[in-house]
């Protein structure tokens, strides 16, 4: 328990030296392992050279850098345009409707871009330059952005979703559908936030002006690829035809056939493309590996089986366990980016959350949610200051004060799902169970 608590503390000190995530991890776990056998190194280099070329050669990875090639491509492809559109199409002529189009267009890009941060970053460009023209106060008009952005945390394909998955070794199928329904959920949460923000203050958005029909089919006609991409990937792993790993294949072949379609990506931008996948995914690969060398140790030296001991001691309710443990990634989230969290805090909480029976499914989308609302909370929100860096005349301050509703919107959301747990589960139960 002391080698472990120890480990923690070092961590957290080489994370505050602003040493590299991934390196911290891998060298506490050396250390720690190495101590826990009488400071035998070759022992414990030997066990995480073994950790680190299975965790390279395992073929479920794969599904990483194609996801991400994937989402690459899409933002290459202007189609974040085309998806604002859309959504300007259905509901811009509203009072704060160009806010909700611009939470509806993060939902969509996100199911194909899987990333909160590039969800946030693409539709930064495409969306607040309109919203400033109609008038828009920049609090709402940012704050909708930062918080549609985290959305790309959640719906499917997340990143976030596949590393909970390698950590936990749960179903990435199974994960992938139990998130839909939840980031549908976050996004009308977000919605009705916008309408309480326009209902306070109508001069915060202004409606914008009605389409034609005509001008409507159009916005419509530039999504149809999008919409059908997704409904290919999505709709193959849900009904079992592919694989995620599959299915993240014809994910980037299809993305890349829609951008050579639509004529915007040349050879250099496509080298350029693969070059920043590749780099996006040698990070995260040394990010999962650190954690997972870090994980061994923290498993080796027992803190999962005392923290269960401890709650068996005082008698806890599984309920009252998982209230503590979400009010640690609350806390956790003004401070830390949020992969770093899970990262950290997964490979600790998952085995005491299994040992009181909760459903692994279940708790994955709950610890997404969780890490998702440090997206957006001061004063590390990580969207919030990838907004700030984008448009360089918007304030943070702002921002921040924009955001309450939407934090208030999570809130309600993770409430809901710690209550219902079907809003979870239903969906691959009645796919795959």
């Amino acid at each position: 328990m002391m080698e472990s608590l120890l480990g923690f503390g070092i961590l957290l000190l080489l994370i505050f030296l602003r040493v590299p995530i991934a390196f911290a991890m891998a060298a506490v776990g050396v250390v720690g392992y190495a101590a826990l056998m009488d400071f035998n190194f070759n022992a414990a280099l030997s066990i995480s050279a073994r950790r680190l070329l299975d965790t390279a050669q395992d073929y479920g990875l794969s599904v990483i850098p194609l996801f991400i090639l994937m989402g690459n491509l899409i933002s290459r492809s202007g189609l974040s345009n085309e998806l604002f559109k859309a959504s300007h199409a259905l509901i811009g002529h509203r009072k704060g409707g160009m806010a909700m189009a611009a939470i509806t267009a993060c939902g969509g890009f996100s199911a194909i871009c899987g990333s909160s941060l590039a969800t946030a970053a693409t539709m930064s460009r495409v969306a607040i330059p309109p919203m400033r023209r109609y008038g828009y106060a920049d609090s709402l008009a940012a704050a909708a952005i930062a918080a549609g952005g985290t959305l790309g945390i959640l719906i499917p394909p997340s990143v976030a979703l596949i590393i909970y998955g390698i950590l936990t070794e749960q179903s990435i199928r199974d994960l992938f559908a139990a998130g839909f329904i939840p980031g549908v959920l976050g996004m009308l949460l977000y919605l009705g936030a916008v309408r309480w923000v326009v209902w306070r203050n109508p001069k915060a958005g202004p409606p914008g002006e009605a389409m034609s029909r005509a001008e409507k089919w159009q916005a419509f006609k530039g999504v149809g690829g999008i919409l059908g991409l997704f409904t290919l990937v999505m709709g193959g792993i849900y009904l079992g035809v592919f694989t995620p790993t599959e299915a993240a294949g014809i994910g980037a072949v299809g993305s890349l056939a829609i951008a050579i379609k639509r004529r915007c990506l040349s050879l250099t931008e496509l080298k350029e493309v693969l070059i920043e996948t590749a780099r996006t995914s040698a990070m995260l690969f040394c990010v999962v590996i650190g954690a997972l060398i870090f994980s061994n140790f923290i498993n080796r030296a027992g803190l999962p089986d005392h923290l269960v001991e401890l709650i068996t001691g005082f008698s806890l309710s599984p309920m009252m366990v998982l209230l503590m443990i979400i009010a640690i990634y609350l806390v956790l989230g003004a401070v830390f980016e949020s992969m770093s969290m899970m990262l950290l805090t997964v490979p600790v909480f998952f085995p005491v959350v299994h040992s009181l029976g909760m459903d692994p499914i279940w708790f994955g989308i709950v610890v997404v949610v969780a890490t998702e609302i440090s997206l957006i909370t001061p004063p590390v929100g990580m969207n919030v200051f990838v907004l700030t860096g984008m448009v360089k005349d918007l304030n943070s301050a702002t921002v921040f004060r924009g955001v309450t509703p939407f934090w208030c919107a999570d809130i309600v959301r993770l409430a809901l799902l710690i209550m219902l747990p079907a809003l979870t589960l239903w969906l691959p139960e009645l796919l795959y169970r």
